[in-house]
């Protein structure tokens, strides 16, 4: 793979325009973010990575990194940042159909399940990451957790689904759905090609948790003082 400096511009490449060159950052920098990903394929710790091996997967020069990441656990940071703000936005675009509640839940699943199909390098990342490895990179997951878990109790709170839950209460509801879809991953990661029927019940038994929890709320009557 070519090496290439992502360095001061020459006196020609001066010129080009302001966008080109933000372009141009942007490549590199989404260069080596799925270096990373493609280096944790066979099973590596993000943790085992170094800059120097990120750096020539993505074929830029180690100086190159520092353009765009202070270290490794930036880089690490942004793989979860990343992820998560695509996810939340694709999530709650699920939500917000005008659909039935239980056909809602269904339609989230499966929104949430081809998305961790067709990023499933980074989902092994923060599968890896999120019981091991780095502190910062724990924490970021732990923040991205949060952001998800308040997004859907804001959301649910909109639908006025659930309208007796005080809002500390719908959080902890929408923190367990969180973590059923975060364990569920795994399970969609390790599904074997072209076996429809395990991939049918797979969905249909991660749909049936998370109505488990939503039907448990529903029945969940508030105490004073918590």
């Amino acid at each position: 793979m070519p090496i290439r400096e992502d360095s001061p511009p020459s006196a020609a490449s001066e010129r080009e325009e302001p966008g080109a060159r933000g372009s141009r950052k942007q490549r590199t920098r989404d260069a080596l973010l799925e270096a990373a990903l493609r280096l944790m394929r066979e099973g590596r710790s993000f943790t085992g990575l170094s800059l120097r091996e990120v750096t020539r997967e993505a074929g830029v020069v180690p100086t190159a990194f520092y353009r765009h990441f202070r270290g490794m656990d930036e880089l690490g940071l942004a793989l979860v940042e990343e992820g998560g703000v695509t996810l939340r936005r694709l999530l709650r675009e699920a939500r917000r159909n005008d659909i039935q509640f239980t056909d809602m839940i269904r339609g989230s699943v499966l929104v949430y399940k081809r998305y961790v199909e067709d990023n499933r390098l980074q989902f092994l990342f923060i599968a890896g990451e999120r019981a091991g490895g780095s502190p910062q990179i724990r924490e970021a997951i732990r923040r991205e957790v949060t952001h998800f878990t308040n997004e859907m109790a804001q959301d649910l709170r909109g639908l006025k689904a659930f309208p007796g839950l005080s809002t500390s209460t719908l959080q902890m509801i929408c923190g367990l759905v969180v973590n059923c879809m975060l364990n569920a991953a795994i399970d969609i990661l390790d599904l074997p090609p072209n076996q429809p029927q395990q991939e049918q019940e797979l969905v249909d038994n991660f749909v049936r948790q998370v109505r488990i929890i939503f039907l448990g709320a529903l029945q969940w009557k508030e105490k004073p003082g918590g």
